[in-house]
């Protein structure tokens, strides 16, 4: 399965000089935050695989414009192909507005999800908009992570940890590629392109597993 996942940045090579083809073999599309919904309904237009996404922290004007054709993942688990994603989208509380949660507030969002974490025995991938604390997250409180993800990858082991929001002219620090336990961990700023079935295999013996 080939998946596409995208944040932060419209990428111009998929919108503005866009020329088809060039998403042919992409199976899903995975939005992580913070993009146009013009962007993303563009891109359900001009593929078949369906277009999934979750919140950022100045996605308040999908209120307004929604993106069509597309589907919000967020506090949800989607069942495709096999493969279990969960959506939580949204960052670290800094200022008034929607999609910006305290530590415990995504604390509670994750507890709601026990009994479908339950009934699916865990989730492969997991989908946001903040990275997890203290794992390629800022100092600042704005692009900090939430330390629940980490919780989340220790106890079920997910495959890949998808995310934007942490530029990568932000830090010297800046890594696309991660590795913490057992999970691949993949800054999805732009875009990345990637087959799950072999992304993993191919990147995580080359990194070293974070500790903390």
């Amino acid at each position: 399965m080939q998946i596409l996942t995208i944040a932060d940045t419209e990428c111009k090579s998929l919108w503005d000089y866009y020329q088809p083809g060039k998403l042919a073999g992409v199976d899903i599309i995975l939005s992580c935050g913070d993009l146009d919904p013009r962007y993303l309904s563009f891109l359900a237009t001009f593929t078949h695989a369906p277009v999934y996404y979750v919140h950022g922290n100045h996605d308040e004007k999908y209120d307004r414009i929604p993106p069509d054709g597309c589907i919000c993942l967020d506090d949800d688990i989607l069942i495709y192909e096999g493969v279990r994603i969960l959506g939580l989208g949204g960052s670290l509380r800094y200022r008034p507005g929607k999609w910006q949660y305290e530590q415990d507030e995504m604390d509670r969002r994750v507890r709601r999800l026990k009994h479908k974490l339950r009934k699916y025995g865990g989730f492969d991938i997991l989908m946001a908009h903040a990275p997890a604390r203290h794992i390629g997250d800022g100092d600042d409180r704005p692009h900090q992570g939430f330390t629940v993800f980490t919780e989340l990858m220790d106890k079920y082991h997910p495959r890949y940890f998808l995310h934007g929001h942490v530029h990568p002219t932000y830090s010297r620090e800046y890594r696309r590629l991660k590795a913490y336990s057992e999970t691949l961990i993949i800054n999805a700023y732009d875009n990345y392109r990637f087959e799950y079935e072999k992304e993993w295999e191919e990147q995580y013996p080359k990194l070293t597993p974070i500790v903390l």
